[in-house]
């Protein structure tokens, strides 16, 4: 059964050079694994910045009409997975993206709900990243930056007249090089990301063709 699975992430921003999420994204769109065979993956990596995110998009959601929309942004101060179960409306008007902007409201739709509720079997994915040996956990709380505002955008979304089935954001911690890693057994590699982003992914997959 086709499927079209959109797989997102950041580039850096203040505060963060490198954030791992970019390559973990295109590295998911090319693992090879029976279980994603005729799933279509386009992987996007926005740039940090709020107009970014409000011009493509759309557009990508328009291009490509996912069955899955798979989003990825670095919580730097957080040892593990964060599988965010909604989006605030919420918006720091403290932290700046990297073109230096900051919003001018503290909310993403004044007078809109407080929250959005993603789209997808949040415990199944959970149970995908543990069995992968990854640490994670169920969040309630998005933040009030980028990723918060791309996941409150991306459960908006609709192909058409339909919104997209399966909408899903995964807060990633920063990681160290391998060799680092093994002297910190709580450090995560690049490695663990891509096998729980994997295992996630693979959760997704499913529960679009077998809802």
């Amino acid at each position: 059964m086709a499927c079209t699975v959109l797989i997102t992430g950041f580039g850096p921003f203040p505060g963060a050079p490198f954030n791992p999420t970019a390559a973990l994204v295109r590295r998911l769109a090319v693992r090879r694994r029976p279980a994603l065979a005729e799933v279509v993956r386009v992987a996007h990596v926005f740039a940090t910045r709020y107009a970014a995110v409000d011009a493509e998009l759309p557009d990508l959601v328009a291009r490509h009409r996912p069955d899955v929309l798979l989003m990825f942004g670095l919580a730097a101060r957080t040892p593990f997975l964060r599988i965010e179960v909604r989006a605030r409306n919420a918006v720091s008007r403290l932290a700046p993206d990297a073109s230096g902007r900051v919003r001018p409201t503290a909310g993403i739709q004044p007078g809109g709900p407080a929250a959005l509720a993603g789209r997808a079997p949040f415990r199944r994915l959970l149970r995908a990243a543990r069995v992968a040996r990854v640490p994670a956990r169920l969040s309630r709380d998005a933040g009030a930056y980028l990723c918060n505002y791309a996941y409150w955008h991306g459960s908006e979304a609709a192909c058409g007249n339909r919104p997209i089935p399966l909408v899903v954001f995964v807060h990633v911690p920063r990681v160290r090089r391998a060799a680092a890693a093994r002297k910190t057994k709580r450090a995560l590699t690049e490695g663990d990301l891509a096998r729980a982003g994997e295992a996630i992914l693979v959760a997704l997959v499913s529960a679009a063709r077998f809802p």
